[in-house]
């Protein structure tokens, strides 16, 4: 006979009684349910973890990437801002080169000015329109004087005779001395005082110049070099001026070793010795000192009104 341990429940409305197999049915029944339903509700759970674990990774990746994004950007920015930077570095220092250059250009062209003359004309808006004015001067006396006769021939002891009259030591009486007489010893160099070509070179007995040359400038000057002992340079050639043209001498009718030079305008003979002193410092004087040359005729042409036509 097998035992059976049997349960007892007494309630109001009675007493039930249970075996241990019975309550054994309902535990493993009731433990069966909740497992399934604990199941289910963990599978639930999980697929909504891992939908949220998987839109937490994309926002994760989302926002990985805009980061990048934006330190890429920012890097980016960060090398512009640099770029810019070194640029606006560049800038500046070439703006205080070109400042330091600007100040000395300043001086420069206020010194130029000054030599030109033209510190007195009417003030103009900039440095480039001053300069302008500047070249065109410094064109205009550059051509005056390369082509007009200008400084001394000869590297002289003295001047033994001026122009104008006089007694003549040969002639034994009163007449014009043409030129300047230049003391010099035999063999001194003679230079041209303009630019010109050579109209006459070799001994001329009539004039008592011995021998000579005549060189023919611009605007109608001529310029005499009288009593050589060696012409260097031949008839019809250009000469420049400072070329040497000859050596000093005591030929044709002379007392001694020196040189006759002369200025002519057309073939009248002016006073050389204002043409001498003539120069880059003094340009305007030529014009007052000198009253053989109708110079307001020709202030009238080029290249004395270049500074207007600028």
């Amino acid at each position: 006979m097998r035992r059976k341990l049997v349960v007892t429940l007494t309630t109001v409305h009675g007493s039930r009684q249970y075996t241990l197999n019975q309550l054994a049915k309902y535990l493993v029944a009731g433990f069966l349910l909740m497992a399934a339903l604990s199941f289910f509700v963990s599978n639930l759970l999980l697929v909504k973890t891992t939908d949220d674990l998987l839109d937490l990774e994309d926002t994760h990746q989302q926002l990985t990437d805009q980061y990048d994004l934006m330190l890429g950007t920012q890097q980016l920015y960060r090398t512009e801002l640099d770029s810019l930077g070194d640029a606006l570095s560049q800038l500046s220092d070439e703006r205080d080169e070109l400042a330091a250059v600007n100040q000395v250009m300043g001086t420069e062209l206020g010194d130029l000015e000054s030599m030109l003359g033209i510190l007195d004309s009417e003030p103009v808006a900039s440095p480039v329109e001053r300069a302008a004015v500047a070249k065109a001067a410094a064109k205009e006396r550059l051509f005056m004087l390369y082509g007009v006769p200008n400084g001394v021939p000869i590297q002289s002891e003295r001047i033994n005779d001026e122009f104008g009259m006089r007694y003549h030591p040969i002639l034994k009486k009163r007449v014009l001395h043409s030129g300047i007489d230049f003391k010099a010893n035999v063999g001194t160099p003679v230079y041209a005082t303009a630019d010109g070509v050579v109209e006459f070179a070799g001994f001329t007995k009539s004039s008592g110049y011995g021998y000579m040359v005549r060189l023919t400038h611009n605007l109608g000057f001529k310029t005499y070099y009288a009593h050589l002992d060696k012409v260097l340079v031949k008839p019809g050639a250009f000469v420049h001026k400072g070329q040497k043209i000859g050596l000093s001498g005591n030929s044709g009718r002379s007392t001694g070793p020196h040189l006759h030079y002369e200025v002519r305008y057309l073939y009248t003979a002016i006073d050389p010795e204002p043409f001498l002193k003539w120069g880059l410092n003094n340009f305007e004087s030529i014009f007052t000192e000198v009253e053989d040359v109708p110079w307001e005729s020709l202030s009238a042409m080029y290249p004395l009104n270049q500074t207007a036509q600028q």
